[in-house]
């Protein structure tokens, strides 16, 4: 018979387990992202990895997601790139969260 601590602990280390893949996916996401505005921006080699690695560093800001969007949508606008709306960057951060979900999960 199990025990209200067996499944209390079992409990715990699934959330655990949980929150760390969220956390990885997100990075990932992230990761994803920079590198794809890396990409519009026209930065190739260790310029888009500097840059994947300040998209990853802006979600530290504050909770959610605009902090990402904010960064981005600044730095493309500074470069003159009008076609790459909000709304379009939003739906191109989801299309990079399925993508890194589908990558930790084969990891």
């Amino acid at each position: 018979m199990t025990s209200f601590k067996d499944r209390e602990e079992a409990f715990e280390n699934k959330y655990k387990h949980d929150e760390d893949l969220r956390f990885k996916t997100i990075a990932r996401r992230n990761k994803l992202f920079g590198l794809w505005v890396a990409e519009q921006l026209g930065l190739k080699g260790e310029e888009a990895q500097q840059y994947a690695r300040s998209v990853v560093k802006a979600d530290m800001q504050m909770p959610g997601d605009q902090d990402v969007i904010d960064k981005v949508k600044k730095d493309v606008d500074d470069a003159g790139l009008s076609d790459l709306s909000e709304h379009r960057l939003h739906k191109r951060l989801g299309e990079c969260f399925e993508d890194a979900k589908q990558q930790v999960m084969d990891e």
